[in-house]
């Protein structure tokens, strides 16, 4: 039973009974500040009472959080959430993961049905729709039906899953985004459980899981790995964090978004410097926004580098569950626990953060965000300025105006966008190209369709991803705007392939209910999955004449699209500059097919009266907005919604899985295999060892994305993923994505630096090329791993500022791991993607400050020696360096350890959090 140090234990009397709590107040009674932590602090503190067992968590952690001061602290301190959010990329090898360890408990003896989730998981399959169709209303029904052809495999072990864990549930294909579907329904404000009741908190194995920090709830993302180890009951580690408070005053002004609020916000934060830390909103500015506002901010932490943007819980949240059919019964708790243990929004003035930054909402403005980082904020007003600087900058491309382009507009010249399958190409299709100054445009004729592609013209338009289609305000204003441009007839550009992927079937239906998915439809919006697709990368192919036309040209097209990612290759290998912007902004870029316009003084095109209709011709005021969705929205519809959430359709009541209680792997299959880092692993620990003989397999510069280093989306025949399958009999078509393979590590330790954008400066060739040193020979980066693991050479990595930003990607450490990679040396790291090496037994290290690989003259082609890790590791500990140049010059420097606690040891020393855990089931 769990301990009470401080003898705070409470009762509560609810309706649902009396329920114990720990009790913050009686804290302040005895004299201690509570009223000056900041509520993320006070529900951390809650939490490490509440599971403190003076052994994982110990009397220790609990002063050091009871005693948070604004100041930076050193110390380590744990937590332990209430449940677990997956989606299914990162799901499936997490259960891979899990259905390995039992394979290895049965393979020694062991019981292992005792290896079981102890705190409830939900698993929303939401990351493996592809916009193969689009632009029909059969759109999301075939969409639906190659999902199941091409993930079934993997569909019937999750199924599996769910039968053979306790505490597993899986939300089946086509129901909604895991965010979504954790605001709307999963999450709680406050869990009754046990008799106990306290805050609901999570970890998600996907960053934008602080989505619901936007209705009260603590929760982050966290790679699968630490995730698995937090459903087998181990605390997450982690340094106490630093608060800082956003203060938010004003209110929005007319004609700007939620969108264009976050997008502002984002380069703040970015600029003020929040990697690592918690942010917690305050001011009155909060009292103007709704709960899905407050998650649109929420969603994107992982874009801002901090770990929870916090939003405590007020009447608006209470409004919230209300209005998304959460029972008055659970209202009622919400209200009364918070009320009663200094968890509701009151007294602000008395909280002391580490440092403020402050926001008036009134001097927002329309806002885009592009092309390679969410964080590069791009006021509307100067967009099609910043699109030829950026033209510039990244491409090498003079910008030229479109009126000194050719003379005249261009139109398209009969008939509509056609609605073929994208990729089966119509035979009769004809291409002519002109250069101008380096700008290229394509004249493309398809049958009786003529249209001039240029640098800078949108191939992709996209309404996707939790982000915005949370947010009813941003999703009914982009059906107003389809409904004013249909009314002055107009209609998407013929090059333009559109989708609507909405979070939650609830959009859909207030959608219909409102007539605006028919407005949307008609310009070609129509539903194509419920999924995160274009955010994830599962854009699906480019008609074929227009990926002729962009391949063949090399041609800067652009996308559009409401997600939260757009880094490069992310939304398509074939797109080069990606923006992100609200729903109504895509339809009118949609509209207008192209970047580089001014839409606050060009219009966005010529009615059939060739009159020009210009953005305010077809932007909705706030009250066409609120009226439409006081019409419209009810709580019936998430009473219907979420009623059948988890029954699926026909294809998955039809599924047929295993029954057997151990996974039984299939040797042929191309999507599971069992892990392979238990397979025969010691019930003793080695001592850790120092890493001497290394070379250097890929030298990289800053801002390392996830996505660079383990690609989620499309991979190419040749690469060395494809040549693997089709080896395996596997046809290209069939190939699927980097996503949905992750069960699978033959193919994720091939695709581990494939990124084909990544620039490795030990190649010639952009993509997941390096040198291997010892022959002097350019080839794969996995081809040049197996040269070095052969003979026996250890490996590092050299990066610049803030490695392993994005997305919280486990695979792209266990991929760096089974690539034969030692140690990372980097400038900085996002807190994810450096705990995750920690979790894979990989050391990641830091150069001390001033010191790069440009200041210390290292070139790659060394030979590293790293001293200091045999001989007693402690936090942060300095180690030593000798880097020995190929004609024998030797530099010497001292480097961090980024092992940032003595737990975290403990699983560098295991070679990897798992294995830590599997060795303490064996003992025990």
């Amino acid at each position: 039973m769990p301990l009470d140090p401080y003898n705070i234990k409470k009762t509560l009397t609810t309706d649902q009974g009396d329920l114990t709590y720990w009790s913050m107040t009686a804290l302040k009674e005895q004299g201690h500040a509570i009223d000056k932590l900041p509520f993320s602090i006070r529900i951390l503190l809650e939490n490490a009472l509440r599971n403190f067992d003076d052994f994982a968590i110990t009397k220790e952690n609990v002063d050091t959080i009871l005693n948070w001061t604004p100041e930076a602290s050193d110390k380590d301190i744990p937590f332990k959430p209430a449940r677990v959010l997956m989606q299914d990329f990162t799901g499936v090898p997490a259960v891979v993961d899990i259905a390995s360890l039992r394979a290895e408990a049965v393979r020694k003896g062991k019981d292992a049905q005792k290896i079981n989730p102890l705190i409830p998981v939900d698993l929303v399959i939401d990351h493996s729709v592809q916009v193969d169709y689009f632009g029909t209303n059969y759109s999301y029904k075939k969409n639906v039906d190659v999902e199941y052809e091409r993930n079934g495999e993997r569909y019937q072990f999750l199924k599996w899953a769910q039968k053979s864990f306790d505490n597993f549930s899986v939300v089946p294909p086509g129901m909604g985004i895991c965010h979504q579907v954790n605001l709307e329904y999963l999450s709680q404000g406050v869990i009754s459980r046990d008799g106990q009741a306290f805050p609901d908190t999570l970890v998600g194995t996907d960053s934008h899981t602080p989505m619901v920090n936007g209705v009260g709830v603590i929760a982050w993302g966290v790679g699968g790995i630490e995730a698995e180890a937090a459903i087998l009951g181990q605390p997450i580690y982690f340094i106490m964090p630093d608060v800082v408070g956003l203060k938010l005053t004003g209110k929005l002004p007319l004609g700007t978004t939620a969108t264009d609020m976050v997008l502002t916000i984002t380069e703040l934060l970015r600029r003020h410097g929040v990697v690592g830390k918690f942010v917690e909103v305050f001011g009155s500015g909060l009292d103007h926004l709704s709960v899905p506002d407050r998650a649109t901010i929420s969603n994107m932490s992982p874009e801002f580098g901090c770990t929870v943007t916090y939003f405590p819980i007020d009447d608006r949240t209470l409004d919230y569950l209300a209005k998304t059919n959460r029972s008055k019964e659970q209202i009622k708790l919400v209200e009364q626990y918070t009320k009663a243990n200094m968890l509701w929004r009151e007294n602000e003035d008395k909280i002391e953060y580490s440092s403020v930054v402050e926001l008036d909402l009134s001097t927002v403005e329309p806002t885009v965000s592009g092309p390679k980082r969410p964080q590069d904020k791009i006021l509307l007003r100067n967009f099609k300025s910043k699109f030829g600087e950026l033209l510039q900058e990244f491409h090498g491309r003079e910008y030229i105006p479109i009126d000194d382009r050719e003379k005249g507009r261009w139109f398209s010249e009969g008939g509509s966008q056609t609605s073929e399958k994208a990729g089966d190409a119509p035979s009769d299709v004809e291409y002519e190209t002109k250069v101008k100054n380096g700008l290229k445009s394509v004249v493309v004729k398809l049958n009786n369709e003529k249209f001039a592609l240029y640098d800078g013209s949108i191939v992709i338009a996209a309404i996707t991803s939790c982000t915005n289609t949370s947010n009813p305000s941003v999703m009914i204003g982009a059906g107003l705007v389809a409904k004013k441009a249909r009314e002055r007839g107009l209609d998407v550009k013929p090059w333009v392939k559109t989708s609507l992927a909405p979070g939650s079937k609830v959009v859909t239906d207030y959608l219909e209910k409102s007539g605006l998915l028919d407005d949307l439809e008609a310009l070609k919006f129509h539903v194509v999955g419920y999924g995160c697709t274009s955010c994830i990368g599962n854009s699906g192919p480019l008609p074929r004449h227009i990926a002729q036309a962009v391949e063949e040209n090399d041609m800067v097209v652009a996308s559009v699209l409401s997600g939260n990612r757009n880094f490069e290759a992310r939304v398509h290998p074939q797109v080069k500059m990606n923006y992100l912007m609200s729903p109504m902004l895509v339809v009118a870029f949609a509209l207008a097919g192209r970047v580089d316009v001014d839409l606050i003084n060009e219009p966005l095109g010529y009615d059939p009266n060739l009159e020009p209709v210009y953005l305010k011709d077809v932007w909705p005021s706030n009250d066409e907005i609120f009226e439409v969705m006081g019409r419209v929205l009810s709580p019936n519809d998430y009473a219907k919604s979420y009623g059948e959430i988890f029954e699926g359709n026909e294809q998955w009541k039809s599924l047929e899985a295993p029954k057997d209680k151990v996974y039984q792997w299939d040797d042929n299959s191309t999507y599971i295999k069992e892990a392979p880092f238990f397979q025969g692993i010691s019930e003793t620990v080695a001592e850790p060892m120092d890493i001497n003989g290394a070379h250097v397999l890929l030298k990289l510069g800053d801002s390392i994305t996830t996505d660079h280093i383990s690609p989620a989306g499309a991979f190419a025949e040749h690469s060395p993923a494809g040549q693997y399958l089709v080896g395996r009999g596997v046809e290209r078509k069939d190939f699927n994505s980097y996503g949905s393979r992750r069960g699978n590590d033959e193919v994720m330790v091939r695709g581990t630096f494939a990124n084909v954008r990544i620039k490795n400066q030990l190649a010639e060739r952009e993509g997941g090329y390096t040198t291997h040193i010892p022959s002097g020979q350019e080839m794969s980066v996995f081809d040049a791993s197996r040269k070095y693991q052969d003979a026996k050479t250890p490996l590092i990595v050299l990066a610049g500022k803030e490695y392993g930003s994005g997305s919280s990607r486990d695979w792209a450490a266990k991929g760096t791991s089974l690539l034969g990679i030692k140690a990372v040396l980097a400038e900085s790291y996002e807190r994810i993607h450096r705990s995750n090496l920690v979790g894979m037994g990989v050391m990641p290290l830091q150069y001390k400050a001033g010191q790069t690989a440009v200041t210390l003259g290292l070139t790659g082609r060394e030979t590293f020696h790293i001293k200091g890790i045999a001989n007693g590791l402690s936090p942060l500990k300095v180690l030593q360096v000798e880097a020995i140049g190929e004609k024998g010059e030797t530099k010497t420097f001292e480097v961090i350890s980024r092992l940032d606690s003595a737990i975290e040891i403990a699983y560098y020393k295991n070679g990897g959090i798992l294995h830590y855990v599997l060795r303490d089931f064996l003992k025990k």
